[in-house]
């Protein structure tokens, strides 16, 4: 179960300023003249740049997306909080959703469950993370923990052609270390045979790995054809960092 479309998504995280437009320019020009593979890419950048760089980007390949929302569909007495409707407002095409980091401030399954409702409603394409820590992968409990996190937080009745799911194993986030081939085999199959057999969904489950994706190891990543694309953080801060990721990947 593939998908001949495949994904290059940044996260920026607490990064950037006006200034950094000019990443944002180089990479579109990169995508602009590239002519290998079929892919589409989302630089997914803090709330206080949505609008501005989506003014800036018109493409059909290229988007700009949000790192989180708050769960409430609209306004609400949520002292810095943005709702989905808000991103929507000011162009964000993309939301990443349940990404780890704020699981450990808080977010739960029924938090994301609610952001992810949230978020469709506003018709935002959802980026949802889920992975195991690394006790969790030293007791074996990787699969039962994609399905607990995936059942628990994405509901029957969601558009799932527009959720895009993303194992990012917590384990793996800035640390260099990743999954072998073997093991990223396995769990992609898992995790896409989980889908079809608890959603009602024609098309393929769309699956991006993230984890310490580079230019160095993207060679190997490319090799695995049930891994639809990649969710790149660090590395997407820099606009040869991420072209070169793009480039190797088709070498």
């Amino acid at each position: 179960m593939t998908n001949k479309l495949k994904y290059f998504i940044g996260n920026w995280k607490m990064f950037g300023d006006n200034s950094s437009l000019k990443v944002i320019k180089q990479i579109y020009k990169f995508r602009t003249d590239f002519k290998t593979g079929k892919n589409k890419i989302v630089i997914c950048v803090p709330n206080t740049l949505i609008s501005f760089f989506e003014k800036k980007i018109k493409s059909k390949f290229f988007y700009i997306g949000a790192q989180n929302c708050h769960q409430n569909p609209g306004y609400g007495a949520f002292t810095g909080s943005v709702s989905a409707s808000m991103l929507k407002k000011v162009g964000a095409k993309y939301v990443i959703l349940g990404h780890s980091e704020n699981r450990k401030s808080g977010d739960t399954n029924k938090i994301i469950q609610e952001k992810i409702k949230s978020a469709l409603d506003a018709k935002i394409n959802v980026i949802f993370c889920f992975g195991e820590t690394l006790n969790e992968k030293r007791s074996k409990k990787t699969f039962s923990v994609i399905r607990n996190q995936i059942l628990g937080s994405v509901k029957k009745n969601y558009t799932i052609k527009n959720i895009f799911f993303a194992y990012e194993p917590v384990w793996s986030i800035g640390t260099g270390k990743t999954p072998n081939v073997d093991e990223l085999k396995k769990t992609f199959n898992y995790i896409k045979n989980e889908i079809k057999k608890n959603f009602k969904t024609r098309s393929l489950p769309i699956v991006l790995y993230g984890g310490s994706v580079n230019h160095n190891n993207i060679s190997m990543f490319s090799s695995i054809s049930e891994i639809d694309g990649f969710l790149i953080g660090g590395a997407s801060q820099s606009a040869k960092k991420f072209i070169d990721i793009i480039k190797n990947y088709y070498k």
